[in-house]
């Protein structure tokens, strides 16, 4: 009787211990969910926080660029008390520091289109210049180049290293030449001679299809006169097309991006006297200071203590001829300042 009791007892222990270890990871994988969803739910908030933080960024950007391009420039005389200071001018293509904005800031890049070759109204000369930085035959250069020629002409007859409808239709999976202006820098891929390795490591990052002329009724040759498109803007073109360019050294290239750093070139003579004058001869015929009406803004909003951080990038045109002063081209979110822009267009 004793050693039945005995076992009862020791069956109601384990029976016990079985109901305790049961809770222990019921409350445990309670406690793990409640977890998830409280990370969940704070990474959402300070994502949309850290989002809309950007925007501002953004939004800010585009203030300073038309009060820099169209509005007068606030002024302080000195014959007055004003405490007011002038606004710091945000230059182009070189770092921002991050401004502080609620609970986070924003770090703002803006880049004028002028420093990248628009591909739709480029000649074969500084097709091939924008090819040099590639290890990439001559002939390999021309097919390349005469390819796009051909590629956004209207007529059927290819260039001598070009193609058209017959070599596209001779592929694997056959597709007919444009025959028009590219839409899209990704309409590259579509072009002879052109691979994913050429694209993706820095091709994308040279060249633009904006301004579309014709189809934003503007007409060539008066675009042409007011910026020539053959030419690249010294205060915006990128390190890797300067590394492209005839006569450019590596030590060259980093003296242009260091003085960059510090201040904007005012004239070309600048760019002369840092590179050189047999340098500077033989890329002279590439360089204005010109800048376009087309903006390239990448804004990325961080928030405090969070390691999460969200971003915006917009192509904006600058115009003096709408109440706005400005035109959002295209827009992509999340795209962290230092990926390439994949622009969607917006009608």
């Amino acid at each position: 009787m004793k050693t039945c009791l005995t076992n009862k007892k020791g069956v109601a222990l384990l029976m016990v211990l079985w109901v305790l270890m049961l809770l222990t990871v019921i409350v445990g994988e309670f406690c793990f969910t409640m977890k998830t969803r409280v990370n969940i739910t704070r990474n959402f908030k300070e994502s949309t926080q850290a989002y809309y933080i950007a925007i501002a960024g953004l939004n800010k950007a585009i203030e300073q660029i038309i009060r820099q391009e169209i509005m007068p420039r606030k002024t302080v005389s000195v014959d007055t008390d004003s405490e007011d200071e002038l606004e710091p001018e945000w230059r182009i293509n070189t770092n921002i520091m991050p401004m502080v904005f609620g609970n986070g800031s924003y770090e703002v890049r803006i880049e004028n289109i002028s420093g990248r070759i628009n591909i739709n109204l480029a000649d074969k000369p500084l097709l091939q210049t924008m090819l040099s930085g590639f290890d990439l035959e001559e002939s390999e250069k021309d097919i390349i180049a005469d390819s796009i020629l051909d590629w956004r002409d209207a007529d059927r007859n290819h260039r001598l290293n070009g193609a058209e409808d017959d070599y596209y239709q001779s592929l694997p999976e056959p597709y007919d030449s444009k025959d028009d202006d590219f839409d899209s820098v990704e309409e590259l891929l579509l072009v002879r001679g052109m691979t994913p390795e050429i694209f993706y490591q820095g091709f994308e990052n040279f060249v633009t299809v904006y301004p579309k002329m014709e189809k934003q009724g503007l007409r060539k040759k008066s675009e042409k006169e007011e910026f020539d498109y053959n030419k690249l803007n010294a205060n915006a073109i990128p390190a890797e097309m300067w590394a492209a360019l005839p006569g450019m050294t590596e030590e060259l290239t980093s003296e242009i991006m260091a003085y960059r750093a510090e201040k904007d070139f005012n004239t070309l003579s600048d760019v002369q006297r840092l590179l050189g004058v047999e340098v500077y001869r033989g890329l002279s015929k590439y360089l204005t200071l010109e800048t376009t009406s087309y903006y390239r803004v990448s804004s990325t909003g961080k928030i405090y203590g969070s390691r999460i951080s969200e971003g915006v990038t917009a192509l904006i045109q600058i115009s003096k001829q709408t109440m706005e002063k400005f035109q959002i081209i295209e827009w992509v979110d999340e795209i962290p300042i230092q990926k390439r822009f994949k622009g969607i267009s917006v009608s």
